[in-house]
């Protein structure tokens, strides 16, 4: 072992060709290994980065997706219980809206509302019915004299029917010469579209 360090720190790094066969053969070697290990590096390792950084991107894709449908997995039961109760509350309200037959006697509802809160009707005006993606609007026009007690009134009684009617367009105008005074509103009703009149859209 001692002969071989020594034989080392001998030899003359600029002049392998006098170098011992035995240290020449194992340079050659090193030499060899280096370049295999390098080439491989170049030639196999190289090329197949950016597959692999392509992977292990998916892989990281794929292990969100498992984590989010595993959490809705996981709260199952509950999304069908929100749903159930969506529904039943989608449906309360659809009950809510007036169908075809029940928009006369709604427009007779709110009228009598207004005679009821002692409101003078001066003008009732039905437009024409507009269609939405699954729903009928139905407006008309109102033009009432009164205190401002009955008006409140009215309004109150209107909110309180069983039928969703909503107030737009409300103008309030004091009477030159009196303590009445006008109201002007747009009054909306909304109509739920069966499948037939979908279906004719």
């Amino acid at each position: 072992m001692n002969n071989l360090l020594e034989t080392l720190k001998n030899i003359d790094p600029n002049d392998p060709g006098r170098w011992p066969l035995p240290i020449r053969v194992g340079a050659i070697g090193l030499v060899l290994v280096v370049g295999s290990v390098l080439a491989f590096i170049y030639l196999a390792y190289k090329p197949e980065n950016p597959i692999l950084e392509k992977a292990e991107a998916e892989e990281v894709r794929l292990l969100g997706e498992l984590e989010t449908k595993a959490k809705k997995a996981a709260n199952l039961d509950q999304y069908k219980a929100q749903l159930t109760e969506m529904e039943q509350s989608f449906g309360a309200m659809l009950r809510q809206l007036p169908n075809t037959t029940e928009i006369p006697s709604l427009l007779v509802d709110i009228s009598q509302k207004g005679l009821e809160a002692g409101l003078e009707q001066k003008l009732f005006q039905t437009a024409s019915p507009i269609k939405h993606d699954f729903y009928e609007e139905q407006s008309f026009r109102l033009r009432l004299t009164g205190d401002f007690h009955s008006i409140g009134s009215f309004v109150s009684g209107v909110a309180a029917l069983p039928r969703i009617v909503t107030l737009h367009d409300i103008g309030i105008a004091k009477r030159s010469g009196s303590t009445l005074l006008d109201f002007d509103v747009t009054a909306k009703t909304y109509r739920y579209l069966d499948e037939d009149e979908l279906a004719g859209k």
